[in-house]
């Protein structure tokens, strides 16, 4: 499977079964420039009208080192079970998005200037990058390569619900995953509702 958009190829590079605490899920690996990124989907959701779809950010520290100071592994569990709930979904692990697309050694330096006070947006200001360097066109690509133009967004960030519009996929809902604040990322998920404009909990 091979399709290109806005000039750079996507290609299917391997299509797998992967057992997980949430159930089984056909594994796809996507390459795009230079990049091997993961579709983690169940049932057919090519069938569905709009299947639920997660575009998860590559994060180290919070998916594999289980860090408290993002929410990033508590997404990723929580989207897997929702979508496993569902029975039809798929979860798009971007890599490449580390950091909100700054690299794992800047944003561990971010991490250092936030210890000494500042916050997630300054931090990266202070270093000279980005607020956020996420590009999603090869998550566009490969919900098109899925036969998927529809979707319920898993997500309270409404850049990203923006971005894949801006990318030809209609968004028809965006909906807040279930994931309590911790004490220690709950200064750092504040700034990011106020300053980036992500949802807040319901109940607050």
């Amino acid at each position: 499977m091979a399709i290109s958009e806005s000039g750079t190829a996507l290609h299917q590079r391997a299509r797998t079964m992967l057992p997980t605490d949430h159930g089984v899920f056909t594994t796809y690996a996507f390459d795009a420039a230079g990049t091997t990124h993961v579709a983690m989907v169940a049932g057919d959701p090519s069938a569905a009208t709009a299947p639920l779809v997660r575009m998860h950010s590559e994060c180290l520290t919070g998916d594999a080192l289980g860090s408290h100071r993002c929410d990033c592994g508590d997404q990723l569990q929580a989207a897997l079970a929702a979508i496993a709930d569902a029975g039809c979904g798929v979860l798009l692990y971007l890599r490449g998005h580390e950091g909100r697309g700054i690299g794992l050694g800047p944003k561990l330096e971010a991490y250092e200037l936030q210890d000494a006070g500042l916050d997630t947006v300054d931090a990266n200001r202070r270093l000279g990058l980005p607020d956020d360097a996420r590009d999603y066109t090869a998550a566009a690509q490969m919900l098109e390569a899925l036969g998927i133009a529809r979707v319920r967004l898993l997500s309270s960030n409404p850049t990203k619900a923006a971005a894949l519009e801006a990318l030809g996929i209609e968004v028809i809902e965006r909906r807040m995953l279930p994931v309590a604040d911790r004490p220690e990322n709950a200064g750092y998920l504040d700034t990011k509702r106020r300053r980036m404009h992500h949802d807040r909990p319901r109940a607050a």
